[in-house]
This record gives structure tokens, sequence and C-alpha cells, in this order.
């Protein structure tokens, strides 16, 4: 009987010192990272999570859960070990022993555009018996993902594509390149002194000037209203507008064209409009996409013709502009309709949506518009 009490107490003595050392321990040498193998997927594709959990110490752990939340946005494969509210909440229970690493990969699908970050790491823990159960927290890096908008496709777009380079090079007329000549002709009195060649003059004896070669727009400002005043917003037609100056920015940086792009809707990170000077290239591709990934949407855009209307009626030489707008407020229309006075001519891509006539625009603005037709 006293052999019984003995081991039984013995027992007791050892549940309680081990469950009193995990109590102390068990988050020791511990280290749980959650973190994206990308840094950016465009919609519709698929990227993965990586969750890599460490105990370095010699103490088992039976049973970790780790539990972390993420936007609804990002549609985990099965779908078994989380929830769905206003959040994506995911919990994953490891098995890790002592000086063990443990490495598991989750798939998702990014279903639309954005910057989305892990938060919320935390944990529970048991003892050896799985009688006590311990809580702590890590905290997220701070790196997310870039679901990219996926670049607008359609027999149509491509075509109004195709007819926007046919544009630009019908305009090479209205810009002459100083650096290129095309030959030597006599003098007229209507052209310039300065483009006198005194050497060729010299020889013949009679005036005469330079001849310089056209060279068509190597820059695209791209304009991106997203302002929409209505009570019911029509979200997918303004992430159809950002689809379409994702294909836009995507056809022109790759003709080797300069692109500068900017928008009136708020970043999600700063809270301040698009704006972003010419470039070209990879990287201005990159930032482009980056920036239109961030554009928050949930939010009042800035008034567009407020924010804009300088650099508009201010346009930079050798440019082309394009507008992609659902809109057709009274301001907007305006800012057009002056910009075009100006003798600029400009392409409205125009994601036409039920209720929207374009035939009653003032002409001069209407003949600019491409319509692509959204119902």
């Amino acid at each position: 009987m006293i052999q019984i009490l003995l081991i039984v107490f013995l027992l007791t003595g050892l549940f309680l010192l081990q469950s009193k050392l995990y109590q102390f321990r068990w988050n020791h040498a511990l280290n749980v990272k959650i973190s994206f193998l990308s840094s950016e997927i465009y919609e519709k594709e698929v990227g993965t999570l990586q969750v890599v959990v460490e105990n370095a110490k010699k103490l088992p752990l039976p049973m970790l859960m780790v539990k972390f939340q993420t936007d609804k946005h990002l549609e985990f494969e099965g779908g078994k070990n989380g929830v769905t509210t206003d959040q994506f909440y995911h919990n994953d229970i490891f098995h890790v022993g002592s000086g063990e690493r443990v490495i598991r990969n989750l798939s998702f699908l990014g279903k639309r555009r954005g910057y989305f970050r892990i938060n919320n790491i935390d944990m529970s823990a048991t003892d050896l018996f799985m009688y006590a159960q311990f809580f702590g927290s890590f905290k997220p890096k701070e790196d997310g993902i870039y679901v990219l908008p996926r670049p607008y496709e359609s027999k149509d777009f491509q075509l109004m594509l195709q007819q926007l380079n046919g544009q630009m090079i019908t305009k090479r007329n209205l810009y002459e390149d100083p650096f290129e000549l095309r030959g030597i002709r006599e003098y007229q009195p209507y052209d310039d002194m300065r483009s006198i060649n005194w050497k060729a003059t010299a020889k013949t004896g009679s005036f005469m000037v330079n001849q310089k070669n056209y060279t068509a727009p190597k820059t695209v400002r791209i304009f991106l209203n997203l302002e929409d005043e209505r009570i019911l917003k029509k979200e997918e037609c303004l992430e159809d507008c950002i689809r379409i100056g994702s294909g836009l920015a995507k056809y022109l940086l790759e003709q080797g064209v300069k692109v500068s792009f900017y928008c009136n809707a708020p970043d999600i990170l700063t809270g301040d409009p698009m704006m972003k000077a010419v470039g070209s290239g990879k990287n201005q591709m990159s930032a482009i996409m980056r920036s239109l990934a961030r554009l928050d949407t949930g939010k009042q855009a800035i008034p567009f013709a407020k924010l804009f209307q300088k650099k508009i009626l201010s346009p930079a030489e050798n440019a082309y502009t394009c507008f992609i707008s659902p809109n057709d407020d009274r301001e907007y229309l305006d800012l057009l309709r002056r910009f075009s006075e100006l003798g600029e001519s400009f392409t409205w891509f125009f994601p036409q949506t039920a209720g929207l006539n374009p035939e009653t625009f003032p002409f001069a603005i209407r003949k600019n518009i491409r319509i692509l037709r959204m119902f």
C-alpha cells in the first residue's frame, strides 16, 4: 500500500514538475516565422505561404497550435483549417520535437488585387500530458504580398491599343527632333534664322536651312479617374478601370515608351493619391503595378478635376495623354473640353456601364473616346 502511495506521489510530483517546467519554458528558444515565398503575384494566380516552426530547446512540444489572420481575398486551398468572416483566420497544429524544425507550405489564390499582410500570430501549446495549456504570440514580419491587377484583356481593347499606337505615330509631325537632320534646302521667309546652315550658305552663296526630322512622342501620361459619388459604388467597374490602366501601362512600357501614371484614389498605406513620375523599363512597370495594387477604392477618391487640373492643362512637351474613367460628371468633362481646346489630342478609355451614354458628350470629347462595354 505504501509503495502504491509512493508511486502515486512520485507520478503526481513528476506531473506537477513537468507542468511547471512547461509553464515557464514552453516558448523558450521557440521561433515561428510566417512569410510569403513571393513578394507579388497577379490576380487569379496561386501563391505560397510558408509556416516555419523551430524548437531549439530540449523540451518537446507535443501540440503547438499556430493561428494567424490575413485578408479574406487570399483564398487558401481546401479551407479546412480556417474561418472566413471579414478576415481569414487560419489554424494549424504542429508536433515539434526537441531541436526540430517543421516547415509547412500553404497554397492560396489571390482573388483580387491588393496589398496583404499577416496579422496577429497567436500560439497555444500544451504540456506533455496535454493537460495544461499555455498562450503566447509572435510579431509578424512587416513584409506582405502584392496581388497585382491583372492587365485587362479583350479583342476590343487590343484593337484600341493598336489604334493608340497609330495615333502616336501620326502625331510625330508635331515634334521636330533637333538631333536628326532630314536634309538642307533654300531659305524661305517663314524659316527661323536659327535654322540657317552657315557652312552650306557659304558654299552655295545662298541662304540654306537645315531640315529637321520628326519624332513620335515617346512619353505617355496616364490619368486614372476613380471618383464615384454614387451611394452604391460600382466596385467591379472601378476594378476594371484599374485593370485597363494595368494593361495600358504594360503595353506601352513593352513598346519602349516612357510612362507616367496618376490616379486620384488614395494609397492604402500612405493615404496619398498615386503620382508616378515618368519612367521606363521593368522598374517602372513594377512601381506602377504595385501602386495600382495599393489603391483603396473603399474610400472616397479626391475630386479629379481639382487634383489634376494644373497638371493636365500644362501639358508636357512631346507627350501623349490617356484618360481612364467610367464617370461623366460635369467637372471632369469640362476639364477634357478645356484640354482639347488647347489643341491637344488624347484618348479616353471609357468602360461604359448601363445608364451612361457617351453620345451626349461634346463632340471635341466624343471623338477621342474608346468605349469598352461592361454590360
